[in-house]
Protein backbone atom coordinates (compact mmCIF):
# COMPACT_ATOMS: atom_id res chain seq x y z
CA UNK A 1 0.00 0.00 0.00
CA UNK A 2 2.82 2.42 0.84
CA UNK A 3 4.49 1.77 -2.53
CA UNK A 4 1.20 2.44 -4.40
CA UNK A 5 0.49 5.61 -2.43
CA UNK A 6 4.00 6.90 -3.08
CA UNK A 7 3.61 6.10 -6.73
CA UNK A 8 0.29 7.98 -6.94
CA UNK A 9 2.05 10.99 -5.45
CA UNK A 10 4.74 10.52 -8.05
CA UNK A 11 2.12 10.58 -10.81
CA UNK A 12 0.57 13.76 -9.42
CA UNK A 13 4.03 15.34 -9.16
CA UNK A 14 4.86 14.50 -12.77
CA UNK A 15 1.48 15.94 -13.89
CA UNK A 16 2.42 19.25 -12.26
CA UNK A 17 5.91 19.20 -13.69
CA UNK A 18 4.55 18.44 -17.11
CA UNK A 19 2.48 21.61 -17.03
CA UNK A 20 5.38 23.79 -15.91
CA UNK A 21 8.30 22.30 -17.86
CA UNK A 22 6.64 20.79 -20.97
CA UNK A 23 8.77 17.62 -20.62
CA UNK A 24 8.83 14.73 -23.11
CA UNK A 25 6.04 12.27 -23.98
CA UNK A 26 6.95 9.78 -21.23
CA UNK A 27 5.46 12.05 -18.61
CA UNK A 28 1.74 11.76 -17.93
CA UNK A 29 -0.75 14.43 -18.86
CA UNK A 30 -4.53 14.83 -18.58
CA UNK A 31 -6.87 15.76 -21.34
CA UNK A 32 -10.16 16.74 -19.67
CA UNK A 33 -11.32 13.43 -18.14
CA UNK A 34 -8.47 11.23 -19.30
CA UNK A 35 -5.13 10.05 -17.99
CA UNK A 36 -2.11 8.95 -20.01
CA UNK A 37 0.44 6.60 -18.47
CA UNK A 38 3.75 5.22 -19.61
CA UNK A 39 4.32 1.47 -19.96
CA UNK A 40 6.47 1.59 -16.84
CA UNK A 41 3.73 3.24 -14.79
CA UNK A 42 1.15 0.71 -16.01
CA UNK A 43 3.47 -2.11 -14.95
CA UNK A 44 4.13 -0.57 -11.54
CA UNK A 45 0.42 -0.18 -10.78
CA UNK A 46 -0.27 -3.69 -12.09
CA UNK A 47 -3.02 -2.32 -14.29
CA UNK A 48 -5.08 -4.86 -16.23
CA UNK A 49 -8.01 -4.57 -18.63
CA UNK A 50 -11.06 -6.65 -19.39
CA UNK A 51 -13.99 -6.72 -21.80
CA UNK A 52 -17.72 -6.48 -21.25
CA UNK A 53 -19.05 -9.94 -20.41
CA UNK A 54 -22.47 -11.59 -20.42
CA UNK A 55 -23.16 -12.81 -16.89
CA UNK A 56 -26.20 -14.34 -15.15
CA UNK A 57 -27.09 -11.67 -12.59
CA UNK A 58 -30.21 -10.98 -10.57
CA UNK A 59 -31.23 -7.93 -12.54
CA UNK A 60 -33.76 -5.40 -11.27
CA UNK A 61 -35.78 -3.61 -13.94
CA UNK A 62 -38.33 -0.83 -13.64
CA UNK A 63 -41.69 -1.04 -15.33
CA UNK A 64 -44.25 1.73 -15.56
CA UNK A 65 -47.91 1.93 -16.35
CA UNK A 66 -51.17 2.70 -14.63
CA UNK A 67 -53.82 1.21 -12.38
CA UNK A 68 -56.81 -0.27 -14.19
CA UNK A 69 -59.92 -2.17 -13.12
CA UNK A 70 -60.83 -5.69 -14.16
CA UNK A 71 -64.13 -5.51 -16.12
CA UNK A 72 -65.60 -8.07 -13.74
CA UNK A 73 -64.93 -5.74 -10.79
CA UNK A 74 -66.47 -2.56 -12.23
CA UNK A 75 -70.12 -2.80 -11.15
CA UNK A 76 -73.10 -0.72 -12.24
CA UNK A 77 -75.84 -0.38 -9.60
CA UNK A 78 -79.49 -0.25 -10.73
CA UNK A 79 -82.96 -1.42 -9.71
CA UNK A 80 -85.19 -3.82 -11.61
CA UNK A 81 -88.13 -1.57 -10.72
CA UNK A 82 -88.23 2.17 -11.36
CA UNK A 83 -88.59 4.62 -8.52
CA UNK A 84 -87.74 8.05 -7.12
CA UNK A 85 -84.34 8.59 -5.55
CA UNK A 86 -85.13 9.37 -1.93
CA UNK A 87 -81.55 9.78 -0.73
CA UNK A 88 -77.91 9.16 -1.67
CA UNK A 89 -75.50 8.32 1.13
CA UNK A 90 -72.12 8.38 -0.66
CA UNK A 91 -70.03 10.64 -2.86
CA UNK A 92 -67.72 9.83 -5.77
CA UNK A 93 -64.40 8.61 -4.41
CA UNK A 94 -65.86 7.41 -1.11
CA UNK A 95 -64.66 4.06 0.19
CA UNK A 96 -67.40 1.78 1.52
CA UNK A 97 -67.80 -1.55 3.27
CA UNK A 98 -69.96 -4.49 2.22
CA UNK A 99 -73.55 -3.94 3.38
CA UNK A 100 -73.15 -0.16 3.75
CA UNK A 101 -76.12 1.97 2.65
CA UNK A 102 -75.56 3.60 -0.74
CA UNK A 103 -78.98 5.03 -1.66
CA UNK A 104 -82.72 4.73 -1.02
CA UNK A 105 -85.44 4.45 -3.67
CA UNK A 106 -89.19 4.70 -3.11
CA UNK A 107 -92.25 3.82 -5.21
CA UNK A 108 -95.66 2.20 -4.79
CA UNK A 109 -94.48 -0.65 -6.99
CA UNK A 110 -92.27 -1.79 -4.12
CA UNK A 111 -95.38 -2.03 -1.93
CA UNK A 112 -97.21 -4.00 -4.59
CA UNK A 113 -94.37 -6.50 -4.99
CA UNK A 114 -94.18 -7.12 -1.25
CA UNK A 115 -97.95 -7.51 -1.09
CA UNK A 116 -97.97 -10.01 -3.96
CA UNK A 117 -95.24 -12.03 -2.28
CA UNK A 118 -96.98 -12.21 1.11
CA UNK A 119 -100.30 -13.20 -0.55
CA UNK A 120 -98.54 -15.91 -2.58
CA UNK A 121 -96.84 -17.13 0.58
CA UNK A 122 -100.19 -17.40 2.40
CA UNK A 123 -101.89 -19.10 -0.57
CA UNK A 124 -99.04 -21.57 -0.84
CA UNK A 125 -99.58 -22.78 2.70
CA UNK A 126 -103.30 -23.23 2.04
CA UNK A 127 -102.61 -24.98 -1.25
CA UNK A 128 -100.09 -27.26 0.42
CA UNK A 129 -102.61 -28.36 3.05
CA UNK A 130 -105.24 -29.01 0.39
CA UNK A 131 -102.74 -30.93 -1.70
CA UNK A 132 -101.75 -33.13 1.26
CA UNK A 133 -105.45 -33.75 2.08
CA UNK A 134 -106.37 -34.65 -1.49
CA UNK A 135 -103.33 -36.90 -1.76
CA UNK A 136 -104.47 -38.86 1.28
CA UNK A 137 -108.06 -39.10 0.06
CA UNK A 138 -106.94 -40.20 -3.39
CA UNK A 139 -104.73 -42.92 -2.00
CA UNK A 140 -107.78 -44.31 -0.19
CA UNK A 141 -109.94 -43.87 -3.30
CA UNK A 142 -112.07 -41.35 -1.37
CA UNK A 143 -111.58 -38.68 -4.07
CA UNK A 144 -111.16 -38.75 -7.80
CA UNK A 145 -107.82 -38.53 -9.59
CA UNK A 146 -108.94 -35.30 -11.25
CA UNK A 147 -109.58 -33.55 -7.93
CA UNK A 148 -106.17 -34.64 -6.68
CA UNK A 149 -104.45 -33.47 -9.90
CA UNK A 150 -106.12 -30.04 -9.70
CA UNK A 151 -104.93 -29.63 -6.09
CA UNK A 152 -101.42 -30.68 -7.07
CA UNK A 153 -101.31 -28.26 -10.02
CA UNK A 154 -102.59 -25.39 -7.85
CA UNK A 155 -99.96 -26.07 -5.22
CA UNK A 156 -97.09 -26.21 -7.73
CA UNK A 157 -98.29 -23.07 -9.58
CA UNK A 158 -98.42 -21.01 -6.41
CA UNK A 159 -95.00 -22.39 -5.36
CA UNK A 160 -93.50 -21.14 -8.65
CA UNK A 161 -95.17 -17.73 -8.23
CA UNK A 162 -93.87 -17.40 -4.66
CA UNK A 163 -90.35 -18.36 -5.71
CA UNK A 164 -90.34 -15.84 -8.58
CA UNK A 165 -91.57 -13.03 -6.31
CA UNK A 166 -88.98 -14.04 -3.72
CA UNK A 167 -86.17 -13.61 -6.24
CA UNK A 168 -87.56 -10.23 -7.36
CA UNK A 169 -87.52 -9.04 -3.76
CA UNK A 170 -83.87 -10.02 -3.47
CA UNK A 171 -83.08 -7.99 -6.58
CA UNK A 172 -84.48 -4.88 -4.91
CA UNK A 173 -82.53 -5.60 -1.72
CA UNK A 174 -85.51 -6.87 0.36
CA UNK A 175 -85.03 -10.03 2.40
CA UNK A 176 -88.13 -12.22 1.86
CA UNK A 177 -87.37 -14.25 4.98
CA UNK A 178 -87.85 -11.24 7.24
CA UNK A 179 -90.73 -9.65 5.32
CA UNK A 180 -94.08 -9.54 7.13
CA UNK A 181 -97.30 -7.57 6.78
CA UNK A 182 -96.05 -5.29 9.55
CA UNK A 183 -92.83 -4.18 7.85
CA UNK A 184 -93.99 -3.57 4.28
CA UNK A 185 -92.27 -0.41 3.05
CA UNK A 186 -92.62 1.91 0.08
CA UNK A 187 -88.85 2.41 -0.04
CA UNK A 188 -85.90 0.06 -0.55
CA UNK A 189 -82.33 0.46 0.65
CA UNK A 190 -79.60 -0.17 -1.89
CA UNK A 191 -76.59 -1.56 -0.05
CA UNK A 192 -73.00 -2.22 -1.11
CA UNK A 193 -72.46 -5.80 -2.34
CA UNK A 194 -68.72 -5.73 -1.52
CA UNK A 195 -65.92 -3.56 -0.15
CA UNK A 196 -64.89 -0.91 -2.64
CA UNK A 197 -64.96 2.67 -3.77
CA UNK A 198 -67.57 4.80 -5.54
CA UNK A 199 -66.42 5.53 -9.07
CA UNK A 200 -69.34 7.60 -10.37
CA UNK A 201 -72.81 8.75 -9.29
CA UNK A 202 -75.15 9.29 -12.20
CA UNK A 203 -78.43 10.32 -10.53
CA UNK A 204 -79.45 12.92 -7.95
CA UNK A 205 -81.92 13.06 -5.07
CA UNK A 206 -85.54 13.45 -6.24
CA UNK A 207 -84.85 12.10 -9.70
CA UNK A 208 -87.12 9.35 -11.02
CA UNK A 209 -85.17 6.44 -12.52
CA UNK A 210 -86.64 3.82 -14.80
CA UNK A 211 -86.20 0.10 -14.37
CA UNK A 212 -82.56 -1.03 -14.93
CA UNK A 213 -81.38 2.58 -15.21
CA UNK A 214 -77.87 2.91 -13.73
CA UNK A 215 -77.68 4.84 -10.46
CA UNK A 216 -73.94 4.67 -9.79
CA UNK A 217 -70.77 2.76 -10.62
CA UNK A 218 -68.74 0.94 -8.00
CA UNK A 219 -65.21 -0.43 -8.08
CA UNK A 220 -64.41 -3.60 -6.22
CA UNK A 221 -60.88 -2.85 -5.01
CA UNK A 222 -60.04 -6.56 -5.21
CA UNK A 223 -60.17 -6.05 -8.97
CA UNK A 224 -57.60 -3.25 -9.20
CA UNK A 225 -54.85 -4.29 -11.59
CA UNK A 226 -51.48 -2.98 -12.68
CA UNK A 227 -51.19 -2.57 -16.44
CA UNK A 228 -47.45 -2.28 -17.08
CA UNK A 229 -45.11 -2.09 -20.06
CA UNK A 230 -41.95 -4.19 -20.39
CA UNK A 231 -39.34 -4.01 -23.14
CA UNK A 232 -38.79 -6.98 -25.42
CA UNK A 233 -35.29 -7.65 -24.02
CA UNK A 234 -36.72 -8.29 -20.54
CA UNK A 235 -39.78 -10.38 -21.46
CA UNK A 236 -38.03 -13.74 -21.08
CA UNK A 237 -37.30 -12.98 -17.43
CA UNK A 238 -40.93 -12.25 -16.52
CA UNK A 239 -43.44 -14.95 -15.59
CA UNK A 240 -46.88 -15.44 -14.05
CA UNK A 241 -46.67 -15.54 -10.26
CA UNK A 242 -43.57 -13.33 -10.10
CA UNK A 243 -43.59 -10.85 -7.23
CA UNK A 244 -43.10 -7.14 -7.87
CA UNK A 245 -42.90 -3.99 -5.77
CA UNK A 246 -44.93 -1.05 -7.06
CA UNK A 247 -44.78 2.59 -5.98
CA UNK A 248 -46.31 5.91 -6.93
CA UNK A 249 -44.47 9.04 -7.99
CA UNK A 250 -46.01 10.85 -5.02
CA UNK A 251 -44.71 8.35 -2.45
CA UNK A 252 -41.82 6.34 -3.95
CA UNK A 253 -40.62 5.09 -0.56
CA UNK A 254 -43.83 3.15 0.15
CA UNK A 255 -43.70 -0.14 -1.70
CA UNK A 256 -46.95 -1.85 -2.71
CA UNK A 257 -46.77 -5.63 -3.11
CA UNK A 258 -48.19 -7.19 -6.25
CA UNK A 259 -47.91 -10.33 -8.34
CA UNK A 260 -47.85 -10.83 -12.11
CA UNK A 261 -50.98 -12.62 -13.36
CA UNK A 262 -50.47 -12.27 -17.11
CA UNK A 263 -47.63 -11.72 -19.60
CA UNK A 264 -49.34 -10.84 -22.88
CA UNK A 265 -47.55 -12.76 -25.69
CA UNK A 266 -47.53 -9.87 -28.12
CA UNK A 267 -44.81 -7.31 -28.90
CA UNK A 268 -46.11 -3.86 -29.84
CA UNK A 269 -44.60 -1.68 -32.56
CA UNK A 270 -42.55 0.20 -29.98
CA UNK A 271 -40.90 -3.03 -28.81
CA UNK A 272 -42.87 -3.36 -25.59
CA UNK A 273 -45.28 -5.95 -24.21
CA UNK A 274 -48.12 -5.68 -21.70
CA UNK A 275 -47.70 -7.09 -18.21
CA UNK A 276 -50.72 -7.41 -15.89
CA UNK A 277 -50.30 -7.69 -12.12
CA UNK A 278 -52.68 -7.87 -9.17
CA UNK A 279 -52.11 -6.19 -5.81
CA UNK A 280 -51.44 -8.60 -2.95
CA UNK A 281 -53.33 -6.40 -0.46
CA UNK A 282 -55.78 -3.51 -0.36
CA UNK A 283 -54.14 -0.08 -0.54
CA UNK A 284 -56.47 2.91 0.02
CA UNK A 285 -54.19 5.25 -1.93
CA UNK A 286 -54.43 3.17 -5.10
CA UNK A 287 -57.16 4.35 -7.46
CA UNK A 288 -58.10 3.60 -11.03
CA UNK A 289 -56.09 5.60 -13.58
CA UNK A 290 -53.18 6.27 -11.20
CA UNK A 291 -49.76 6.23 -12.89
CA UNK A 292 -47.45 3.82 -11.14
CA UNK A 293 -43.96 2.29 -11.32
CA UNK A 294 -42.82 -1.19 -10.38
CA UNK A 295 -39.50 -2.90 -9.68
CA UNK A 296 -39.07 -6.49 -10.79
CA UNK A 297 -36.05 -8.69 -10.08
CA UNK A 298 -35.12 -11.02 -12.93
CA UNK A 299 -33.29 -14.08 -11.55
CA UNK A 300 -30.12 -15.25 -13.36
CA UNK A 301 -30.70 -12.85 -16.22
CA UNK A 302 -27.91 -12.72 -18.81
CA UNK A 303 -26.80 -9.12 -19.07
CA UNK A 304 -23.74 -7.04 -19.95
CA UNK A 305 -21.51 -6.94 -16.87
CA UNK A 306 -18.07 -5.93 -15.62
CA UNK A 307 -16.00 -7.00 -12.61
CA UNK A 308 -16.95 -4.97 -9.52
CA UNK A 309 -13.37 -3.64 -9.22
CA UNK A 310 -13.72 -2.01 -12.66
CA UNK A 311 -16.34 0.41 -11.34
CA UNK A 312 -15.36 3.52 -9.37
CA UNK A 313 -17.61 6.10 -7.75
CA UNK A 314 -17.13 9.84 -7.61
CA UNK A 315 -19.62 12.48 -6.43
CA UNK A 316 -22.54 9.99 -6.43
CA UNK A 317 -21.85 8.87 -9.99
CA UNK A 318 -20.34 5.64 -11.31
CA UNK A 319 -17.53 5.39 -13.85
CA UNK A 320 -15.17 3.01 -15.60
CA UNK A 321 -11.86 3.74 -17.30
CA UNK A 322 -11.78 2.91 -21.00
CA UNK A 323 -8.32 2.28 -22.48
CA UNK A 324 -7.77 3.88 -25.87
CA UNK A 325 -4.66 4.08 -28.03
CA UNK A 326 -1.29 5.26 -26.65
CA UNK A 327 -2.11 4.21 -23.07
CA UNK A 328 -4.78 6.87 -22.61
CA UNK A 329 -7.47 5.98 -20.05
CA UNK A 330 -10.78 7.83 -20.39
CA UNK A 331 -13.14 8.22 -17.43
CA UNK A 332 -16.53 7.04 -18.77
CA UNK A 333 -19.82 7.39 -16.85
CA UNK A 334 -21.97 4.25 -16.58
CA UNK A 335 -25.30 3.24 -15.11
CA UNK A 336 -25.07 0.19 -12.91
CA UNK A 337 -27.62 -2.39 -11.74
CA UNK A 338 -27.34 -5.34 -9.41
CA UNK A 339 -24.16 -7.19 -8.46
CA UNK A 340 -23.61 -10.93 -8.16
CA UNK A 341 -20.56 -13.22 -7.88
CA UNK A 342 -18.09 -10.35 -8.25
CA UNK A 343 -19.74 -8.83 -11.33
CA UNK A 344 -21.99 -5.78 -11.68
CA UNK A 345 -24.63 -5.21 -14.34
CA UNK A 346 -23.97 -2.28 -16.68
CA UNK A 347 -27.36 -0.96 -17.74
CA UNK A 348 -26.01 1.14 -20.62
CA UNK A 349 -23.60 -1.59 -21.67
CA UNK A 350 -24.06 -1.07 -25.42
CA UNK A 351 -21.51 1.75 -25.46
CA UNK A 352 -18.83 -0.49 -23.92
CA UNK A 353 -19.06 -3.39 -26.37
CA UNK A 354 -15.56 -4.42 -27.56
CA UNK A 355 -13.96 -1.67 -25.44
CA UNK A 356 -10.95 -2.36 -23.22
CA UNK A 357 -12.01 -1.52 -19.67
CA UNK A 358 -9.60 -1.23 -16.74
CA UNK A 359 -10.12 -3.97 -14.17
CA UNK A 360 -7.21 -3.83 -11.71
CA UNK A 361 -5.97 -0.29 -11.13
CA UNK A 362 -9.21 1.63 -11.77
CA UNK A 363 -9.15 3.12 -8.26
CA UNK A 364 -5.52 4.21 -8.67
CA UNK A 365 -6.42 6.04 -11.89
CA UNK A 366 -9.34 7.77 -10.17
CA UNK A 367 -7.12 8.97 -7.29
CA UNK A 368 -4.58 10.29 -9.77
CA UNK A 369 -7.27 12.09 -11.73
CA UNK A 370 -8.82 13.59 -8.59
CA UNK A 371 -5.46 14.82 -7.31
CA UNK A 372 -4.66 16.29 -10.68
CA UNK A 373 -7.95 18.26 -10.63
CA UNK A 374 -7.10 19.56 -7.16
CA UNK A 375 -3.73 20.75 -8.46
Amino acid sequence: MKRISLYILFIVFTFSCGKKENTDEKQEKTIENSVKLSDEQIKTIGLTTTLLQQKAIDKTIRLNGKVTVSPSHLVSVSSIIGGRVKSISVLPGNHFKKGQLLAVLEDEQFVQLQQDYLIAKAKLESARLDYERQKGLNSNKASSDKTFQLAEAEYKTIAVTKKALEEKLKLIYINPETLTAENISSSVAIKAPFNGVVSKIIVNTGQYVNASEILMELINTDGLLLSLKAFESNITGLYVGQKILAYTNQNPDKKLKAKIISVVPNIENDGSADIVARFSASYPEVISGLYINANVTLKNFNTGSLPEKSIVSFENNNYVFEKTNDNVFVLTPVKIGNSSNGFTEIIDSEKLIDKKIVEKGAYDLLMALKNQVQE
